[in-house]
């Protein structure tokens, strides 16, 4: 999967190869994302939550929830990077790869942003929360309706009593829903998805694993 990004570098204008172009950073950071071809009923662009988990100057690949076709436009945005545009130059089950279009100078912001990542890799700070919330290794899942629609979906953060979840699709607060082989309901609506309460506290220790596992 991460190799989707070096393939990409290599086939990058040759005659520029200097520290901007060829610094590529494996991330595990939380973002939005929104797909041209992708509306709500109002007709404004959905957003969906997505990790961004390999980035280099020229393409970005994205853990996501939702797809889209090769060539369709996204609009990513990230805290440490800010907005990024681009195209899905690939697709892959768990998420895509998207360009990173922008100048010279944007290129060398975000080459700068990356070097700092990779040199404060191991300074970073503990969870004020005390780990109440908990970000999964593996956050894509299998997100089950209470018709028996399925979807595939991406767990922002979880705890032993509830989880934060983005998918194509929006229950109503109240409705019963099944994350993987977890069941609960639709607590409250966030602008890239929902929150989920559980019908009962977890064990932490089994917990990732039954979200990410899909229902039997």
């Amino acid at each position: 999967m991460l190799s989707a990004i070096a393939s990409l570098e290599r086939q990058a204008d040759a005659a520029v190869i200097d520290r901007r172009d060829t610094m590529r950073v494996i991330l595990n950071m939380g973002g939005r994302y929104m797909l041209a071809s992708r509306r709500d009923s109002q007709g404004n662009r959905r957003e969906y939550a997505c990790r961004a988990a390999d980035m280099s100057t020229r393409a970005l690949l994205l853990l996501a929830p939702v797809l889209g076709p090769v060539g369709e436009r996204v609009i990513a945005y990230f805290g440490e990077f800010g907005t990024i545009d681009g195209k899905i130059i690939r697709t892959f089950e768990r998420g895509f790869v998207m360009s990173v279009e922008g100048s010279d100078i944007l290129r060398d912001k975000i080459a700068a942003k990356l070097a700092w990542i990779e040199d404060h890799r191991n300074h970073d700070t503990p969870d004020v929360r005390g780990h109440k919330r908990i970000v999964p290794r593996r956050p894509i899942s299998i997100l089950t309706l209470a018709n028996g629609a399925t979807y595939t979906c991406l767990v922002i953060d979880l705890s032993i009593s509830g989880a934060a979840v983005s998918a194509d699709v929006m229950p109503p607060v109240g409705a019963a829903v099944a994350v993987g082989s977890v069941i609960g309901r639709v607590r409250r609506h966030f602008a890239e998805g929902f929150a989920i309460a559980f019908g009962e506290v977890q064990e932490l220790r089994t917990l990732q694993k039954r979200l990410m596992r899909a229902p039997v």
